[in-house]
């Protein structure tokens, strides 16, 4: 007997070496393959979620009759009109704030003046030295170049996005049937069950997390507006988008508005209003509406959703961090799919239901 579990323990003990040389030389691969397996990536996210909603077109008497074909082009089509227009507000927006970057940045060096004189700092030498150092260190101006030079690279990516959505659209519908052809051993059915628990899975997620995200952003817009903010459809974007990052995408989202209102306004009332509107928005959609509505579709730990944030975010930056939960989410699953592997997927999830020992 203890023969077998020393057995056991150098079997489980090999098989996490083997997953960690695994991940390593899969997270090299990844980074020096950013470029070309990051638009594969973004597509397949696409894909899940033009299939999910062309399913939906299902429920609208007008489209319930028209071919499954019919319906993924106009879903495609109307995903291209929506990114087009995104990319274009993005783009002129941030033109228009470039083009009033000295007004923002004399509201906030006026910002500073009345702090100081409230506070009774502004005769301090060492305040004066730190308030020089601190307004040569931040350049608005770049940021905000910088920023849009990303933006503008991003527009090629989104070409091959769409070419590579397409083809992976047409070729979904072959995949099974290539399956039963290149493995007629008895195995395909189970990498059937697999993929289709993947998409299934991943598809819902997405789904509904930008529905979430498009509630938010809807928040937000009626917030930003009401307070006199410009861009005002701009920033709720961000926010939305920003949201897709677990834990800190809505610190971020926050942040931009509300830095955005103090150098329109110069008024630190109004900028706390706005914060405080922003957060409780944040806090509703994030404490109270997200999990109604997400569930348990994603399984995972918070220490491991953590985790993979700070790995995805090292690899890929902010499209790592927002691909992070379905990318962690596809691993999961492949763990769970074999018994050798299964312990390890155990670990990493939140709350494992149906591996609990009788």
């Amino acid at each position: 007997m203890q023969n077998n579990n020393l057995g056991s323990w150098q079997s489980s003990l090999q098989t996490l070496v083997y997953i960690l040389l695994f991940l390593i030389l899969f997270g090299w691969l990844l980074k020096i393959g950013q470029g070309f397996l990051l638009p594969i990536l973004v597509a397949t996210i696409a894909m899940y979620i033009l299939i999910t909603l062309s399913h939906w077109l299902v429920k609208f008497p007008v489209l319930k009759s028209t071919p499954e074909w019919f319906r993924r082009i106009l879903v495609l089509i109307s995903f291209i009109v929506v990114m087009v227009q995104l990319i274009s507000l993005v783009i002129t927006t941030g033109q228009k704030i470039l083009a009033k970057m000295p007004i923002y940045e004399a509201n906030i060096e006026q910002v500073f003046l009345h702090v100081n004189a409230y506070l009774g700092w502004s005769d301090s030498p060492d305040w004066q030295i730190f308030r020089e150092m601190l307004m040569s260190q931040i350049n608005l101006q770049s940021l905000i170049t910088s920023t849009l030079t990303s933006f503008s690279a991003l527009t090629g990516m989104f070409v091959v996005i769409i070419v590579y959505a397409l083809f992976l659209l047409n070729e979904r519908d072959q995949f099974v049937k290539k399956l039963m052809i290149a493995f007629p051993d008895g195995k395909t059915e189970q990498t059937r069950l697999l993929i289709a628990d993947i998409n299934k899975k991943i598809s819902e997620y997405l789904v509904v997390k930008t529905l979430i995200n498009l509630i938010l952003a809807t928040i937000c817009f009626v917030i930003l507006w009401a307070c006199g903010v410009e861009y005002a459809l701009f920033w709720a974007l961000i926010i939305g988008l920003f949201n897709y990052i677990p834990y800190v995408g809505s610190l971020f989202g926050v942040i931009f508005p509300v830095l955005m209102t103090l150098a329109q306004t110069g008024s630190l009332k109004l900028t706390i209003l706005v914060t405080i509107l922003l957060t409780v928005a944040q806090m509703f959609v994030g404490n109270f509406l997200e999990p109604r509505m997400i569930g348990k579709q994603i399984n995972l730990s918070p220490f491991v959703v953590l985790l993979s944030l700070s790995l995805w975010s090292s690899l890929w930056g902010v499209a790592g961090a927002i691909l992070a939960i379905p990318l962690t989410s596809i691993f999961v699953i492949v763990l769970e799919a074999f018994r050798s592997t299964r312990p390890f997927a155990i670990l990493l999830m939140q709350n494992p239901k149906n591996y609990d020992q009788a």
